[in-house]
């Protein structure tokens, strides 16, 4: 059964970096991936932030969004997002007052507390401070809500993120747990659960619990789910098939320690497996949704009546830009955008 008015789509890229290809190649693409959401009506384009790995080059959300910002005109650009624990949140707070100052109206701010790699990376992010800790998420959290004008938080002494703010970016909690869910809710906050790289039975968990615990804020009345997912579109459910294959590869190398750049479609498929890397895929397909436009979109409206998402942020790590355009935009048109 078709919706009456489906959710709107946003976009969640990770500036994929490929063999033969480097950083600049990633950045480039990204770029116009995002120029490409922008034309078809994608409501976000957020690029996450990963550190010390061969295969992503978004490890600065606050440059990159600057970046596609300036290379967009109508669709939100945000962070999928900061990892709070790695930084400072005065710091926090002047990056995306300034983004929010240049592009007004249009600046979101996701907040996780993930560190976004491995252990000694994020030691070498916090160095010795001993105020960078997962355990003052909620804390940090709050300090950087009340530098972005939330008047319920008192904003430090004498610190102000920006001389004379006209707006502020929106800011969201990101989780892949019930705790980030709870904590949302508790502040008034909008939500985004990674599906894409948490499918566990938790989603509706969490859905249920912010949904629950939902506490009006002065900027949300009412609680603003968005939930992630893995998607590729393609002209037959076997190239599609085949186009996802690189994902595959790399959530397997993620979990095996094997890190390196994304591999090509050919080499996927031609890749010799253990039974443990069957084993390993078999709970982690890479690319959750993979098919034609009409199969991807009944698996995206399946999620949202399971979740009772009011947006959905798709992900979706692919060889070659143009193939992630190409799926785009087949989705836009059968999701009616």
């Amino acid at each position: 059964m078709v919706p009456e008015r489906r959710v709107p789509l946003s976009v969640l890229d990770l500036a994929t970096v490929r063999e033969g290809h480097g950083s600049a190649d990633a950045l480039r693409g990204t770029i116009e991936i995002a120029r490409t959401a922008d034309e078809l009506g994608y409501a976000r384009f957020w690029v996450a932030e990963h550190h010390n790995m061969p295969a992503v080059a978004s490890t600065a959300p606050p440059v990159l969004i600057g970046a596609v910002a300036a290379n967009t005109r109508n669709i939100r650009v945000g962070s999928g997002g900061v990892m709070l624990p790695n930084h400072m949140p005065f710091v926090v707070a002047e990056q995306f007052a300034l983004l929010e100052a240049l592009y007004p109206d249009r600046i979101d701010l996701g907040i996780g507390r993930a560190p976004g790699t491995d252990q000694a990376t994020a030691a070498a992010l916090r160095g010795v401070s001993p105020y960078l800790t997962v355990e003052q998420f909620p804390e940090h959290l709050q300090t950087v809500m009340s530098l972005l004008g939330d008047a319920r938080a008192t904003a430090p002494a004498r610190l102000s993120a920006t001389p004379a703010a006209e707006s502020y970016p929106e800011v969201w909690v990101l989780g892949s747990s019930t705790y980030g869910a709870q904590l949302a809710a508790a502040l008034g906050l909008p939500f985004c659960y990674a599906y894409h790289f948490a499918m566990s039975s938790d989603v509706d968990t969490a859905a249920r619990l912010y949904r629950e615990g939902f506490q009006p804020s002065p900027r949300w009345s009412e609680p603003h789910l968005m939930v992630s997912a893995s998607v590729l579109a393609a002209e037959t459910t076997e190239e599609a098939d085949y186009l996802a294959g690189p994902s595959r590869i790399m959530a397997l190398s993620l979990r095996t320690g094997r890190l390196g750049p994304m591999v090509s479609p050919e080499t996927a498929a031609t890749r010799e497996l253990t039974d443990l890397d069957r084993a390993v895929l078999g709970s982690l397909p890479g690319t959750q949704f993979a098919g034609t436009a009409e199969e991807v979109v009944a698996g995206l409206d399946a999620l949202v009546e399971r979740t009772g998402a009011s947006e959905l942020i798709l992900a979706g790590s692919v060889y070659d830009p143009a193939t992630r355009q190409d799926s785009l935009i087949r989705i836009a048109k059968a999701w009616g955008l």
